[in-house]
């Protein structure tokens, strides 16, 4: 009895081994997209009232928990009884992300003109202002949905050839560790204002060594979402490009002479800005049928 116990500890032991050592492959796979993922949700995290973003962060993180306890389930069964149909929901997220990353470029490069105008101040309720905030709430679980299926995708493609258990080990270990790791980031960043104004409120001493700190980092949040949002726009292009090199033969010939690096951003760029006229063109038409 107490042999079995022990060789029961023995295969869990080496099964935790197995996901471990594949966690550390996935997690180099989905590097890129976990980039992008907290440039968003610190972007979408931020702009509420300081005494409302811990609570929003933890609304969108309890969704994006949610969001990883529908996506999971229909992976791994995807993955045991349709293999074939994870390379085809990589190949389209491929597609979206290189398509993401092209339309931010394109946006740097041709901004959006807009209409200046006066700014108003708007009078509304705390019921009016509690709606608004549910609304970017429900925005922001939507686009964690989007990227959740992106990085679990890509996960499990990375481990496909093995065997189930460690499937499941490795891809919920990706997934918990995203949420938490991300939207732990994203409270760092998004209170870092806030932390920084007490800093400077330490004492009544102007120039000491906690306002030069509180200064820096109030000063630092705007520089850190952009910053963010160029790696995750580089992160885009690097995980798209990817995803084709390494799952289209004919692709992965083109390119396997430059460097991996400089040769998955080329493809996921040109790919990009294949899908950016295309996605342009399907908006406008839906638009115009049902508008009608």
């Amino acid at each position: 009895m107490a042999s079995g116990f022990f060789a029961l500890l023995d295969d869990i032991a080496a099964l935790m081994d197995d996901v471990a050592t594949m966690g550390k492959v996935a997690g180099k796979k989905t590097a890129g997209i976990l980039g992008d993922d907290l440039a968003v949700n610190a972007e979408k995290a931020s702009g509420f009232m300081s005494s409302r973003e811990i609570p929003v962060l933890w609304a969108i993180t309890k969704g994006s928990f949610l969001n990883k306890v529908i996506i999971l389930p229909v992976a791994f069964l995807l993955s045991a009884f349709v293999p074939v149909a994870i390379k085809f929901i990589l190949i389209l997220g491929g597609l979206y992300l290189a398509y993401e990353g092209a339309e931010k470029i394109h946006e740097y490069l041709f901004p959006h003109k807009h209409h200046k105008s006066k700014p108003k101040l708007e009078k509304i309720t705390k019921e009016e202002a509690l709606a608004r905030e549910k609304e970017k709430i429900k925005s922001a679980i939507i686009t964690d949905f989007i990227l959740s299926v992106e990085i679990i995708i890509i996960a499990l493609g990375t481990v496909s050839e093995e065997a189930l258990s460690i499937q499941i080990g490795v891809v919920t270990l990706i997934a918990l560790v995203a949420t938490v790791g991300v939207y732990g980031i994203v409270a760092l960043i998004v209170r870092m204002d806030e932390f920084g104004a007490r800093l400077i409120d330490l004492n009544e001493r102007t120039d000491s060594f906690s306002d030069k700190i509180g200064n820096f980092l109030v000063n630092a949040l705007p520089w850190v979402i952009k910053s963010l949002g160029v790696i995750g726009t580089i992160a885009l292009m690097l995980v798209s490009g990817g995803i084709f090199v390494h799952n289209i033969h004919f692709i992965h010939d083109l390119v396997h002479s430059l460097p991996s690096i400089l040769g998955e951003f080329l493809v996921g760029l040109v790919v990009g800005f294949l899908v950016l006229p295309i996605v342009g063109l399907l908006k406008k038409a839906w638009k115009a049928i049902f508008k009608k």
